[in-house]
């Protein structure tokens, strides 16, 4: 069976976009080596991407640009030639390369997916899908990266949970720009 990991960038105070929905914050301009290898070893790991509208919107803005060929020549690569799938009820086409458009159940989509032979998936960004496939207890790992900013506003990723959802922790890793990764599995 394919496993299924969310990655997200967090701020300090557990919001993946702020109040305006922007997320641009997350890839402000002081970078280091060590965070830089880390991001194209990630983009390097093959697999299939999966997006909400919002998210698979933001990024085929940015990633098929030639000012993302230029700032990170190999994640964007290996972004537009990724496998990805997006979930919307609203959207007609998806004009991204290798993207596919899935209108429906989300939960019933996610789990044939986890079933079909390749590579695991990751799920980036996109907070109500990754609520609602928490709740449903389809996601096998979790890896948030914990941002050294706080935004006040905005929206969390797990919004709109009913009940608790117990983790329990399996790394962390700390970068010279002041981002700490932390990964997590269902307990």
């Amino acid at each position: 069976m394919r496993r299924l990991t969310v990655f997200n960038n967090v701020s300090l105070d557990g919001y993946f976009v702020d109040a305006n929905g922007d997320m641009s914050w997350a890839h402000r301009a002081n970078q280091d080596a060590e965070w830089n290898d880390f991001v194209s070893g990630n983009a390097s790991g093959g697999g299939e991407l999966l997006f909400g509208r919002k998210t698979y919107e933001l990024m085929a803005s940015f990633w098929p640009t030639p000012m993302a060929a230029q700032m990170q020549p190999l994640v964007a690569e290996r972004m537009n030639n990724l496998s990805k799938v997006v979930f919307s009820r609203t959207l007609d086409k998806a004009s991204w390369s290798n993207t596919t458009l899935v209108k429906g159940d989300l939960v019933a989509e996610v789990r044939k997916l986890k079933q079909a032979p390749g590579q695991g998936m990751t799920l980036m960004g996109s907070g109500s899908i990754v609520a609602q496939l928490a709740q449903a207890g389809v996601i096998d790992e979790y890896q948030l990266v914990v941002n050294p900013i706080v935004l006040g506003k905005g929206r969390t990723m797990f919004e709109g949970i009913p009940e608790k959802l117990l983790l329990k922790p399996t790394k962390t890793r700390t970068f010279g720009n002041g981002n700490v990764l932390l990964c997590y599995v269902p307990a």
